[in-house]
């Protein structure tokens, strides 16, 4: 029998960058505090997303500045801003998001 893990769901309408923030860490599968490719498909399928695994690799192109494969706790606030852009999300404080 497999067990099915549940994920809270990204809130709707506007969306607040520590709610994101919040949404985002249950994917972290190594709970590092860093989001990989892998996780972030995980957290785009969660959305319905139709192609997530390209949506994932874009997101990681222009996110991973330093290109380690990972998207680290400095890199977040590029993640945002692609999630901003091409994902639709709406979030209302992005401009406050250096001070995470």
């Amino acid at each position: 029998m497999a067990f099915m893990r549940y994920h809270r769901a990204l809130p709707q309408g506007e969306t607040t960058v520590e709610e994101f923030r919040a949404w985002l860490s249950q994917f972290d599968a190594n709970g590092d505090g860093r989001i990989g490719r892998e996780e972030l498909e995980r957290a785009l399928r969660s959305l319905n997303l139709w192609f997530a695994w390209w949506k994932a690799r874009e997101a990681m192109r222009e996110a991973d500045a330093n290109r380690n494969g990972v998207v680290d706790r400095d890199e977040m606030v590029r993640l945002y801003a692609f999630a901003q852009r091409h994902l639709h999300l709406k979030m209302n404080d992005l401009e406050d998001v250096t001070s995470y």
